[in-house]
């Protein structure tokens, strides 16, 4: 390769995915070796609504297809996008293959690097929307048939933990030569809060935009049947939650916001008891933050919170048990701090992002280097 090379990273931009190019985007400014430029999904119009709704009837045998349906409505989108696109480039990178579905054909005229953090096979079994039925095999199914083409298509497949690497490997076989497994980390605080010394009640702070859908609603009566008057609640989320007795709400925070690690600066704990994410940025940012993480141990989240070491683990829904690990911390002190400062180093080595841009970049510049050989 010689100077930089032009790479334009198509985002999805749906729920974490948006924050992991957010990062992406103030990263390679660091990385004169790549010229990076940026197409993001817009937010779905009419038309792609209609596309993406769910069928009465239907929906409740998991028989509407709609999750597809809205997948390849945003990936028309990104296939109209790409053929006008005015600048040239010579690395095309698609986050998440999703977006990818109906443009096998430019992934596979250059060199192309797809990026996921889920497949099909996984998430037809997991989102809290799709109720599997007897005839949710065959809807995953027929998914798996425009996954696989655009996993062909592909000059590398990057996964974002072992987790969704599994899956491909297993489920779609693919070529474990043409897969890397890089986690997407965030950039965190130089230095993790100091907290030794707080004689105030121990917070535990929650982030994430959807607050039922991520497990607030759990996280709420756990705290007012285990903790209330022990603890504090810091809840930072977009949907409308009522404050209340030692239950403070932050509505207004954006991405990209500084202040999340102010607040996260206030807490002593991080709970996160979504069962709907796959690899939570909002846990990397606790880690980051040097806090303990009490989370629901689904997807991914098991390779990022190690459980007794860096935080505790539980099941899905689990009230009683999210109360009990959260008590658990708040009577100890001592094992906050030490579950705080081992998440925070093992952010460090493994999830600080330019550990998995370099990664990403290599991936990239492998990509251009290979592609004509292979073709």
């Amino acid at each position: 390769m010689t100077g930089r090379l032009r790479t334009l990273f198509v985002n999805e931009n749906i729920g974490g995915h948006a924050t992991v190019h957010h990062h992406l985007r103030h990263g390679l400014l660091d990385h004169p070796e790549i010229d990076a430029s940026f197409l993001d999904v817009p937010p779905p119009g009419l038309g792609r609504r209609l596309a993406g709704a769910g069928v009465p009837g239907l929906g409740r045998l998991d028989l509407d297809l709609q999750p597809l349906r809205a997948q390849l409505a945003a990936a028309a989108w990104v296939r109209r996008a790409l053929a006008v696109h005015p600048d040239p480039y010579d690395v095309l990178h698609v986050y998440t293959h999703n977006a990818g579905l109906l443009s096998t054909g430019l992934l596979r005229a250059g060199p192309a690097v797809v990026s996921l953090d889920t497949t099909t096979a996984r998430n037809g079994y997991r989102l809290p929307y799709r109720s599997p039925t007897r005839f949710t095999p065959m809807t995953v199914a027929l998914s798996k048939r425009f996954e696989h083409r655009v996993f062909a298509a592909a000059t590398r497949v990057v996964a974002n933990s072992e987790w969704a690497a599994d899956s491909l490997v297993e489920t779609y076989h693919l070529p474990t030569d043409k897969l890397r497994v890089i986690p997407f980390g965030v950039t965190g605080p130089h230095t993790p809060p100091d907290r030794a010394g707080r004689s105030t009640r121990p917070r535990i702070g929650f982030v994430g935009r959807q607050f039922v859908g991520k497990g607030g609603a759990t996280l709420l009566a756990a705290f007012n049947g285990f903790l209330r008057g022990r603890a504090e609640l810091l809840l930072v989320t977009r949907e409308e939650v009522a404050p209340g007795p030692g239950i403070t709400v932050v509505s207004d925070l954006e991405q990209g916001d500084g202040r999340l690690w102010d607040l996260l600066g206030s807490c002593d704990i991080f709970a996160f008891p979504s069962t709907i994410d796959q690899a939570p940025n909002a846990v990397l940012e606790a880690m980051a933050s040097g806090l303990p993480v009490v989370a629901v141990d689904t997807a991914a989240v098991g390779e990022m919170v190690v459980e007794g070491e860096t935080g505790l683990l539980i099941g899905p829904d689990d009230v009683r048990g999210l109360g009990q690990a959260l008590a658990e911390l708040v009577a100890d002190a001592d094992k906050r701090r030490r579950m705080g400062c081992a998440g925070r180093r093992r952010f460090q080595q493994v999830y600080e992002l330019e550990i998995g841009l370099q990664d990403l970049i290599a991936t990239i510049i492998e990509a251009e280097a290979v592609w004509r050989p292979e073709r």
